[in-house]
């Protein structure tokens, strides 16, 4: 369904769960982030009532995600910390194209919270399906079923604002280059990305 090209390792939960202060920590740094992009992308695309009607439950949603984490963090006697740069970001919002009419740099962006939330949904249903701790299982299909949500809308959204052929194209490039991207990163299980 998500159209991922490079699948992460199933074995990266093993790594995740030896390391689930840190997960957590990081999951709840990566809902606050989601819920400041959505906002960023309304403000900044405020002419466009489809974005800012459609975008606004989804930061809420990102916030109460935020606030749902830090709880899970209170409960198992972790504090939040500092926030980490997150690599995986940084490096997609590179091939972001720039310039062109104000619906282009729209549907850039659309297509970076699609991808975003693509991969998180993704380690997120892996959370699900093999973290040994039953409560984590629950607690992280929830996110995989929200993420799929929102990865779904940011696509039909760039679709609004561009013909449906070049979303398909652009969309099949940013599949691309994030797949060449994850293998240069480092394998790391203390981090959502």
């Amino acid at each position: 369904m998500l159209g991922l090209k490079m699948a992460t390792d199933p074995r990266w939960v093993n790594i995740a769960e030896k390391s689930i202060e840190e997960i957590l920590i990081d999951h709840a740094f990566c809902e606050q982030k989601a819920a400041t992009s959505g906002i960023a992308l309304i403000v900044k695309f405020s002419e466009y009532p489809e974005i800012v009607d459609q975008v606004s439950p989804v930061v809420a949603e990102e916030w109460g995600h935020f606030r749902k984490v830090i709880k899970e963090l209170k409960k198992r006697g972790f504090d939040l910390g500092k926030q980490r740069k997150d690599e995986y970001v940084n490096k997609l919002q590179t091939f972001i194209k720039k310039g062109g009419k104000r619906e282009d740099q729209l549907v850039e962006q659309l297509l970076v919270c699609a991808m975003i939330e693509a991969r998180s949904c993704e380690r997120f249903r892996l959370l699900s399906l093999y973290v040994n701790d039953e409560n984590l299982k629950e607690f992280y299909h929830e996110f995989m079923v929200s993420e799929a949500g929102h990865y779904r809308l940011f696509l039909d959204l760039a679709e609004k604002f561009a013909n449906k052929n070049y979303v398909k194209l652009r969309w099949d490039a940013f599949l691309t280059f994030e797949a060449e991207m994850i293998q240069t990163l480092e394998y790391r299980g203390d981090r959502m990305h």
